[in-house]
């Protein structure tokens, strides 16, 4: 008698139906196994957070960023407003760079590309040691640049979650945590209390920013529709020019419709209270921030820096979504269904 078959009553072989086990049980499989549809995922999102970091080397490439505009056109402004323990080593920073702009772009360019490739070859070849140290350098990098380079996404300054705050690197970091690989999972951390408590904490930390003063002034929104459009290409500028006017009337009630929008997405998500609708609200929402608030990150204008939060913000969603999922799993072959074959073979004949 072959696995994976059981005799009937009545002496007929019958074929057991394939039996479906965490993938965790079995790790000589190798790498022929069948790849579970949760592990697929979580590797087309490590994938996708891979391709950013590399964007981001790209946009640090441009030629405006090794002139000194750089440092006073993107630096030194983040230190505006903020909290001493922000402002004074950011300003320390621009001033150190001033001294050799070039060198200093080409460092930011190369790291960030660096910590792009390591993502995807960690993902492409499986290899956990080598993802877990790339998603180690995102989140120690992302956290460098969000105080020292981004001001902490302006949240100290009033900043509006419709302009990038709290900043997309920041995000990167979230990003990194959700996806790390864990020893017996793909991604553990995916539906854990602690993605929860993130995804509904970042988005609090924006509906409350849409509350404070400097976003609640009549034609807040239009505000920041214009300013997106600085810089940009004829098309997108006139695109902008015309969505803000028609913005320009509207008053706080809509930043907090959209504040409260924002807490909603997040609550929604973390209590599992209709998550995959707040998360398609995210991404919808995401998106036009992305487009009218962000301009498309600024990366048509070439000047920007990274693609602003809208894209991460998104990945986020996609992480939380596949994290509803549950665990994924494998088909077990031989061993595992002629083990089922014996325990069904008792019951019968017992």
């Amino acid at each position: 008698m072959t696995q994976g078959a059981v005799i009937s009553g009545v002496g007929v072989v019958e074929p057991l139906p394939a039996r479906r086990v965490p993938q965790a049980v079995d790790a000589s499989l190798g790498p022929h196994a069948e790849e579970a549809t949760g592990d697929r995922r979580v590797r087309a999102l490590r994938y996708a957070l891979g391709a950013i970091w590399l964007l981001d080397g790209a946009l640090q490439l441009q030629p405006f960023m090794f002139t000194r505009g750089f440092v006073s056109d993107v630096i030194v402004p983040s230190a505006q407003g903020n909290a001493g323990f922000v402002s004074h080593p950011t300003l320390a920073i621009a001033h150190l760079m001033l001294a050799d702009v070039a060198t200093w772009n080409a460092l930011f360019a190369t790291i960030q590309v660096l910590l792009g490739a390591g993502i995807l070859a960690g993902t492409r070849t499986r290899r956990a040691s080598l993802l877990r140290l790339a998603l180690a350098g995102s989140i120690a990098w992302s956290a460098a640049v969000w105080w020292l380079g981004e001001g902490l996404g302006g949240v100290l300054a009033g900043a509006s979650p419709l302009a990038g705050a709290p900043g997309a690197v920041a995000l990167y970091a979230v990003a990194g945590v959700l996806l790390w690989p864990g020893d017996g999972a793909s991604a553990p951390l995916l539906g854990s209390h602690l993605a929860r408590a993130l995804w509904a904490g970042s988005w609090a930390i924006s509906a409350f920013l849409l509350l404070e003063p400097p976003n609640q002034a009549r034609g807040a929104v239009a505000s920041v529709v214009s300013q997106a459009a600085t810089g940009e290409p004829g098309p997108v500028r006139a695109m902008l020019a015309e969505v803000a006017g028609s913005l320009r009337g509207a008053g706080p009630w809509l930043d907090s419709l959209l504040a409260l929008v924002m807490l909603g997405i997040g609550l929604a998500v973390a209590l599992r209270f209709l998550p995959r609708a707040a998360l398609f609200v995210s991404i919808v929402l995401a998106s036009a921030i992305w487009v009218f608030g962000e301009a498309f990150g600024g990366i048509l204008s070439g000047q920007g820096t990274d693609p602003n939060s809208g894209p991460l913000w998104v990945l986020l969603s996609l992480c939380m979504w596949a994290g509803l999922g549950g665990q994924a799993t494998v088909r077990v072959p031989g061993a595992h269904a002629a083990s089922t074959a014996t325990d069904l073979l008792g019951q019968q004949t017992g």
